[in-house]
């Protein structure tokens, strides 16, 4: 990961966290939208720009995360898939696409299309996660049951031992909230800590977990929303911040595409637990770049991230 300059930065949500190929990309969308064969245009840039990370897929995982949510509402996507069926590239974030414009609007338009797209894709590149990454968000959002979810689980890691988004994903469909309970994401998180080496893609499973607690504390309200800070006093939750704490915002930790919104989720874990010392280190090192979640539980995510970073400066 490359981190920015320590001259603080006015804060900015950026979905692409810090990969300046895919912000350029996007700028580039944007610019020949509305343009004769724009169709055309959108399918070379985009195949040209995820061709060269083709051997990355903790990079491609991300960069299509982030291509299928910015372009949830284009007619590109299919087009490009429709135009391209044997196209890997295609497939994948046309499904993925479909799959976020179904999460935005509470539906799903087409459940069938966006799995058939998934495995021909999965056909066409077998030694590809991304599909099955797909799959395993898609079956979420159709509350399938568990033996069928673990299923996909394991032909993603199969392919991508420690994919942050398939890690994440089983994390929150294993919770009483989905699928799940409390109990099956403490084991989850066991799990994990034991296995995952601690500057790995998926390093965040187990402070996300705490997160995750820790705000179905405050939807609770009255007494127990304002007790809510307590819950970093805990020991399983203290140390897990104190493990992330030491090490996350050291330069060279951490390599892995998202690891912005990682820190990210740290420095709101240290303001939420008032580590405000802590804090300050993981603020320069993000250095204003704003991933949406989890500020934006509070309110407008930018605004809420710079409150917190005004807060770190005061106090211990």
């Amino acid at each position: 990961m490359a981190f920015l300059s320590n001259r603080r930065r006015r804060a900015r949500l950026v979905l692409e966290l810090d990969d300046a190929a895919l912000s350029q990309l996007l700028k580039s969308l944007q610019a020949t939208a509305g343009m004769i064969a724009t169709t055309d245009l959108y399918m070379a840039q985009i195949s040209r720009f995820l061709d060269q990370s083709r051997a990355d897929w903790d990079r491609r995982t991300h960069q299509l995360s982030v291509l299928a949510y910015r372009l949830s509402e284009s007619h590109g996507p299919r087009a490009w898939a429709t135009r391209e069926p044997r196209n890997v590239s295609a497939l994948v974030l046309s499904a993925w696409a479909q799959l976020e414009r179904g999460r935005s609007r509470g539906r799903l338009e087409d459940a069938a299309g966006i799995a058939d797209s998934c495995l021909r894709a999965a056909e066409l590149a077998p030694e590809d996660p991304i599909p099955w990454v797909v799959l395993l968000d898609l079956s979420r959002l159709e509350c399938r049951r568990q033996p069928e979810v673990f299923g996909l689980w394991n032909e993603v890691l199969t392919r991508d031992r420690w994919n942050r988004e398939a890690y994440l994903s089983m994390l929150r469909y294993l919770g009483p909230e989905e699928m799940g309970s409390r109990i099956q994401v403490l084991d989850f998180v066991d799990a994990v800590r034991a296995r995952t080496p601690a500057n790995a893609p998926c390093a965040a499973t187990e402070l996300t977990a705490q997160v995750l607690q820790y705000h179905s504390v405050l939807t609770r309200g009255g007494v127990e929303a304002l007790m809510a800070r307590n819950h970093w006093s805990h020991a399983s939750a203290a140390q897990a911040l104190t493990r992330a704490a030491h090490t996350w915002a050291q330069p060279g930790f951490f390599h892995h595409a998202a690891a912005l919104a990682d820190l990210n989720l740290l420095a709101y874990a240290l303001m939420a637990a008032e580590r405000r010392g802590e804090a300050r280190p993981v603020f320069e090192a993000i250095n204003g770049t704003v991933a949406a979640w989890p500020w934006s539980v509070g309110g407008d995510p930018v605004s809420e991230f710079e409150k917190a970073r005004n807060r770190s400066r005061t106090g211990v």
